[in-house]
Order: structure tokens, then C-alpha cells, then sequence
């Protein structure tokens, strides 16, 4: 019988903030292109991949590598207030909630959380 350790409860909330950043930003597409006349193919394809991207590292946060893919990941949507300027605000908020679960896997953890 092998001892298991129980998961760095940052995880959890690490997953939770990229759930809650695929649903704003995809909804930020109809936004681009109806109110801010931003080409439906070129909000559709930044929005909507980074969107799938947010629930694809959501499910790959089991490896070392997801959180700083995930910090990357925070600067694009960040970056994405450019077409949205809502999304400044917003990728303000996301990215400190990011942070946030930084703080808790190490103070949690002892090391950056995996």
C-alpha cells in the first residue's frame, strides 16, 4: 500500500481560474465583433483558441510546467484588451487571481505547486 500525498489545494483553484477565463473570454467574441467591429474570423480564432487553450491547461495542471505555461497564458489574455479593452480590466483580475494561487501553492506547498 503506498502513501499518497494528498494534492496542493492550489490546483484546484488554478482550475478553477482558467474555467472562469474560457467562459469570459469566449463570451468576449460576440462583444469584438458586434459592438467593436472587430472581424468575426480574427475574434473567433484569438478568443476562441485561447479559450480552448485555458481548458486544455486546466486539465494538463498536473504537470511542473503548467503554471508558468499558465502565467504566459495570462499575459496573452491580458494582452487581449487590445480588440476588447474590457479585457485589461479583466485580465487584471484573472492575472491576480493567478497570482494568488502562486502565493497559496507555496505558502501551502513549501514550493512552487505541481
Amino acid at each position: 500500500m503506498s502513501a499518497r500525498t494528498a494534492p496542493n489545494p492550489a490546483r484546484r483553484l488554478f482550475a478553477t481560474v482558467l474555467a472562469c477565463e474560457a467562459i469570459v473570454i469566449a463570451l468576449a467574441i460576440p462583444v469584438a465583433v458586434t459592438v467593436l467591429d472587430v472581424d468575426g474570423a480574427t475574434a473567433g480564432g484569438v478568443c476562441g483558441g485561447l479559450a480552448v487553450a485555458c481548458v486544455a491547461l486546466a486539465g494538463l495542471l498536473r504537470f511542473p510546467w503548467a503554471v508558468p505555461a499558465g502565467t504566459v497564458l495570462q499575459v496573452l489574455i491580458f494582452a487581449t484588451g487590445f480588440m476588447v479593452p474590457a479585457m485589461f480590466f479583466l485580465g487584471v483580475v484573472f492575472g491576480a487571481l493567478w497570482g494568488t494561487a502562486i502565493w497559496l501553492g507555496r505558502k501551502v506547498g513549501g514550493a512552487p505547486p505541481r
